[in-house]
């Protein structure tokens, strides 16, 4: 069984070498952060010495990749050509920024389409995706797999697939498999993981995976809802999760917690995850 990289999402109000401290304290080895405001907005200037000091931080405890977040309001979707621009501006923003931290992944949720159709919507995301993606980028960009609420885009493997295909520059992309989300989106994870993995290798390529979010769901499978639960108190439960951990086929891919908790929550989970493959191994 491969090490267990996993941490959670961290503020960079106190700055990037401060995320990768707090990530030690609480026995993570990799962490997510938001790389401006989630609802959007300029992001603060880098202090080049502070991240050279995650970076040293970094090589020194043994990291993973890292998991960067677009915000939430970027939509490359949209019907709006604003807010479409805005998108496109911040991603070439934040790639440009990621650069100071070679080698990591910018994760996003693809979009909605807001009524224009799933077709329309795709055709839209890889147009703002061939427009922003530069040849010899060190970050890799991941596509979030959906719940399906509303008119989002990426509620299904197929759909991730036409993004991916339809991009001129797919070969810098990949996938984050969010189990909330998945679950959520009808895959049954809780019962068929090995078979869920099996159809992602079919549809997409499990060569693409490279990182996932761990949140338990408040809801059944199949809701489209899209509301996250500490781990072992949603529909998923501790099983599922101990399935994942174990799972030789994600060893080493960076696992995000989104779980509804302060650091003290995500620091019990992440032992009580820790623990889980510790046995296994």
């Amino acid at each position: 069984m491969g090490r267990l990289v996993i941490g959670c999402h961290l503020s960079t109000s106190d700055g990037y070498a401060r995320m990768g401290a707090t990530a030690v304290s609480i026995d993570a080895n990799t962490f997510a952060f938001f790389t401006r405001n989630p609802r959007g907005g300029n992001a603060k200037a880098l202090d080049p010495a502070d991240v050279a000091g995650l970076r040293e931080l970094m090589e020194r405890e043994g990291f993973g990749t890292l998991v960067a977040h677009a915000p939430y309001t970027m939509n490359l979707c949209s019907a709006k050509a604003s807010v479409v621009d805005f998108a496109r501006r911040a991603m070439a923003d934040d790639l440009e920024r990621l650069e100071s931290l070679p080698g990591n992944y910018y994760n996003f949720h693809p979009g909605s389409h807001v009524g224009q159709g799933t077709d329309r919507g795709i055709k839209l995301i890889c147009e703002g995706l061939d427009g922003v993606l530069e040849a010899g980028q060190s970050t890799t960009v991941l596509l979030e797999t959906m719940a399906g609420k509303g008119s989002e885009v990426g509620r299904t493997f197929e759909e991730l697939a036409r993004i991916i295909d339809g991009c001129a520059k797919g070969e810098l992309l990949g996938v984050c498999l969010d189990t909330c989300h998945v679950w959520d989106g009808g895959y049954d994870i809780r019962e068929e993981l090995d078979g869920v993995l099996d159809e992602f290798d079919r549809v997409i390529g499990l060569e693409r995976l490279k990182a996932l979010h761990l949140n338990d769901s408040k809801n059944p499978r199949g809701s489209h809802k899209d509301r996250h639960e500490k781990i072992g108190r949603g529909a998923l439960g501790v099983e599922t999760f101990t399935a994942v951990v174990t799972n030789e086929r994600l060893a080493g891919l960076p696992m995000i917690l989104e779980t509804p908790n302060v650091l003290e929550g995500y620091a019990s989970e992440i032992a009580l995850l820790r623990s889980i493959a510790r046995e296994a191994a």
